[in-house]
């Protein structure tokens, strides 16, 4: 058992989603959204290194040597994965974990939209689960999978750094690859897929311009893609999609993707004031042929009033999602101004002046 297993422990028993350590300080644990010192002393430069060594494969250490931080996988079998980064700051090395939960919770316990799990259903095209960080993107894309691997009979391929979620085969074969381990890069792994006969591909992030467009490639060439992207709502989703390439190209991406896109998924996080957690709002954008009009034509910005009129489709705005959550008195007015798209919407709800002066 390593040493930092007992935080890993402690992490899980306080319901923690990240924890923080870095040289001098104390141990700190992000809880709901609040970080939170562990009672525990400051380790030194010297007793850190040591005890986030213990965890690390040696070739990551090598690499961290060279360029200063890294990724990669850790696993402690019956409680959970960890997302693990190492970096270098001023006072020496420092180092975020982020759990994944063993149990890959469905769509259903996870309170998300009908209309979610049908998206494991699709025959091809391009799925686009997008938000900020920590938003909780990997846990409706594992829940996504999860639902396809149950009820198709299909080969699933995820290109992820690093791995997070593990899906053992069910009714379909699941493969995992990690950047760095398993493959070159994203868009190696891509180049590859193509020849690996898959009919599902999940990307962990579509973070580049060669990513983007294999992603698209796929899509387009009958695979069904899910990819991730940080963007804070759908229509900014699609800007960010086509603005990405060189101008040149901008007019052939609308049309491509015009015609692959599924749907934009965008989701924000917030902490419960009704009971202890968190929940998550999400926008959902359905690729109607109204929709794909007005990304071929570049008119994005109608996209949210498509969205309004569109809930027969499972369509749903961030603002309607959290004056939901708000009307059951699950989240506080406050985080509901700050997060939602519409301010004046939201100023009636608010009993004083709201904190963010940029948007009086």
């Amino acid at each position: 058992m390593a040493q930092i297993d007992a935080f890993f422990k402690l992490m899980n028993d306080e319901g923690a989603s990240d924890l923080h350590m870095v040289a001098g300080q104390q141990p700190v644990l992000r809880v709901r959204g609040d970080m939170e010192r562990v009672k525990f002393r400051a380790m030194g430069e010297d007793e850190l290194k040591s005890m986030l060594y213990e965890i690390c494969p040696e070739e990551k250490i090598k690499r961290f040597e060279e360029i200063g931080d890294i990724d990669f996988g850790y696993e402690i079998p019956g409680l959970a994965r960890y997302r693990c980064n190492f970096f270098w700051q001023k006072y020496g090395i420092g180092a975020v974990f982020r759990e994944i939960p063993s149990k890959i919770m469905s769509c259903t316990e996870l309170g998300l939209p009908k209309v979610i799990s049908r998206l494991a259903q699709l025959p091809k095209g391009l799925v686009l689960v997008t938000g900020p960080t920590g938003s909780g993107k990997s846990t409706t894309l594992a829940a996504i999978i999860d639902e396809a691997n149950r009820t198709r009979k299909d080969h699933i391929l995820t290109v992820e750094d690093p791995i997070e979620f593990v899906h053992k085969s069910q009714q379909c074969v699941v493969n995992h690859r990690e950047v760095g381990t398993h493959t070159e890069s994203f868009s190696a792994a891509l180049r590859g897929a193509l020849r690996e006969d898959p009919d599902i591909i999940m990307v962990g992030e579509m973070r580049d311009l060669e990513t983007i467009s294999l992603a698209l490639e796929a899509a387009m060439t009958g695979h069904l893609v899910f990819g991730t992207l940080h963007t804070m709502n759908a229509m900014k989703t699609v800007d960010r999609v086509i603005e990405i390439f060189p101008a040149s190209q901008q007019g052939q991406v609308r049309s491509s993707l015009a015609d692959s896109l599924k749907a934009v998924v965008s989701q924000t996080l917030f902490k419960r004031v009704d009971v202890k957690g968190r929940c998550a709002a999400l926008e959902v954008l359905i690729a109607t042929a109204a929709v794909r009009n007005l990304i071929r034509d570049g008119k994005t910005f109608q996209i949210a009033s498509v969205m309004q009129t569109g809930k027969k489709y499972g369509m749903q705005t961030l603002d309607d999602a959290i004056e939901g959550y708000l009307e059951k008195g699950m989240i506080s007015p406050n985080d509901a101004y700050s997060n939602c798209i519409n301010k004046a919407k939201f100023l009636n709800f608010l009993t004083k002046a709201p904190t963010d002066f940029t948007e009086v």
